[in-house]
């Protein structure tokens, strides 16, 4: 830290965006945390029974495999099955496919009310995190959790350890799930806009592909000093050999 005196301004105000966001339908395969709370104990005892018996069942509770993974909704949560329903104890099957999750809640709340009176219930309703997966020119590839309601593009790469040298920067490839198919787009992130368009945050089973340039196809340097250096290389190659030809 230094003194500056006062003629240096402290820091510098840029431009302010107002986020683009779009409600969240929920897909097959997505992992939902449902917490169910009534005033009476039967209910409570047999919500809370289900609950401890699935994370016996997946691996015995907080300890290795739930914390290893990192990924503590998929012990604990519900995962939306192939016909689009979600097996809760007691309600059954509920159909929440295509629904945001406060439809989705009120779904729920709707089928206790076979049980319970609406104003002796609770029940809340969230994403088990945010999953993709990181393709292509990243330090890691993989798969990756984030136990967050919402992250942008830029903190899903960040996790993804940064993109690679050699990586496409202008043409990530995000492949992003709908619940009716999938579809692929191409995102410059060099382009400050992306801040003002649906592809700003990531989705849950979103999956981002970062493509290598030319100089990765060609087998080149990745920098002007490692090119070079192989130039060298490889024009005293071809010199050694024409002087043992000769």
């Amino acid at each position: 830290m230094q003194d500056r005196g006062t003629d240096e301004p402290l820091y510098q105000e840029l431009e302010f965006v107002p986020y683009q966001t779009e409600k969240y339908f929920l897909q097959y395969n997505d992992v939902v945390d449902v917490s169910i709370k009534t005033t009476s104990p039967e209910l409570n005892a047999i919500f809370e029974l289900a609950m401890s018996q699935q994370r016996q069942g997946m691996g015995g509770g907080m300890g290795g495999g739930m914390m290893s993974g990192g990924d503590i909704f998929f012990m604990t949560g519900y995962t939306v099955n192939e016909e689009g329903n979600v097996e809760l104890p007691l309600l059954g099957e509920v159909p929440i496919i295509g629904l945001t999750t406060r439809q989705a809640k009120e779904m729920i709340e709707e089928r206790l009310q076979e049980f319970v009176n609406e104003e002796d219930l609770f029940v809340r309703v969230r994403l088990g995190g945010i999953r993709f997966s990181a393709l292509g020119e990243f330090t890691n590839n993989g798969n990756f959790t984030i136990l967050q309601n919402q992250i942008t593009i830029y903190q899903a790469i960040a996790h993804a350890g940064d993109m690679t040298t050699v990586a496409k920067r202008n043409e990530v490839v995000l492949v992003r799930q709908y619940p009716e198919g999938t579809k692929s787009y191409r995102i410059n992130l060099n382009d400050k806009r992306i801040m003002q368009s649906e592809f700003f945050f990531i989705r849950p089973n979103d999956m981002l592909y970062a493509e290598p340039m030319k100089i990765r196809e060609l087998g080149t340097g990745i920098t002007f000093i490692q090119t070079f250096q192989l130039a060298v290389t490889t024009f005293s190659a071809v010199l050694l050999v024409l002087n043992v030809v000769n």
